[in-house]
């Protein structure tokens, strides 16, 4: 069954940026219906990671749905490690901690995380070896119609890399400790705050976006694609910026999807991957 008590729906635009202040950051939400999303301020010129764990932790007791652009753990059933010759632990919160405890950027970040340990874990460039080796991904990121990530958590070069923003944001679940249920690692709440990790290439397929074409950037391309996903249009908003699109539309196709009981229940999600890898909210 879906769960119907979350009224609101949030998606967040991560970013693994190095620094305290990200305008790669864009969190956006919308309430049940058709009203269409909105970005949430901040009250300073861009969010710092910090801050967004904090609006989270505000909003633990509200009925909200909120989705994280980013890969919320590391492939383990392949290998049986996250982190081969490093880690033990067999779940995903385990590595949360070890990537938190042996990090020491600022706001959140684990670019030094990842610099320590390019060559052995991560692909940072050619002097690390083969980028093949480098490539290993997760169940839920190979176990579907084609709208795979692009990079894996160990690829930390190029445009397209998650690397940064997912292993920062694996600080960000840490130091959640608990207050927020974060599914498919724990189990769905009858009350209050949920995470799910989302794809923003998801909703913009969901929209009808060709594959490879998912950016929005002017209002009439937003607000035809809001439309698909059964929202009114949007109110204009200052830049129409990559981030700021993606958050406006994955919230409204969050508010659609949350209501498929097949989303929550995915064929190919063992009890495993649930502890060690988790899934992507929207891959069936």
């Amino acid at each position: 069954m879906s769960p119907h008590h979350f009224t609101r729906f949030a998606a967040i635009d991560w970013s693994g940026a190095k620094g305290v202040r990200h305008p790669g950051i864009a969190v956006a939400q919308c309430e049940r219906g058709d009203a269409a999303p909105v970005l949430i301020p901040t009250p300073n010129r861009a969010w710092a990671r910090r801050e967004v764990l904090e609006w989270v932790l505000r909003h633990a007791d509200a009925p909200i749905l909120i989705g994280f652009d980013f890969s919320f753990s590391a492939p383990f059933i392949a290998r049986g490690a996250h982190l081969p010759g490093e880690t033990q632990g067999d779940d995903a919160r385990a590595l949360w901690a070890h990537v938190d405890a042996a990090s020491d950027d600022p706001d959140l970040g684990a670019a030094g995380f990842i610099d320590a340990r390019r060559g052995t874990h991560f692909y940072l460039g050619a002097a690390d070896g083969a980028k093949a080796d480098f490539l290993h991904w997760r169940a839920c990121e190979i176990a579907h119609d084609g709208s795979t990530k692009p990079s894996t958590v160990f690829d930390a070069i190029g445009a397209a890399q998650v690397a940064k923003a997912s292993f920062a944001g694996m600080r960000l679940l840490h130091q959640l400790n608990g207050r927020v249920p974060v599914w498919p690692f724990d189990p769905l709440p009858d009350r209050g705050a949920c995470i799910v990790e989302i794809y923003t290439a998801i909703a913009a397929r969901a929209a009808g976006a060709r594959k490879g074409r998912s950016k929005l950037r002017d209002a009439a391309s937003l607000d035809a694609a809001l439309a698909a996903l059964g929202s009114q249009p949007h109110a204009p908003i200052a830049r129409y910026s990559d981030h700021a699109t993606d958050a406006l539309l994955t919230a409204a196709w969050l508010r659609r999807a949350a209501d498929a009981p097949a989303l929550w229940a995915p064929a190919a999600m063992t009890d495993a991957i649930a502890r060690t890898e988790g899934w992507t909210f929207g891959i069936g």
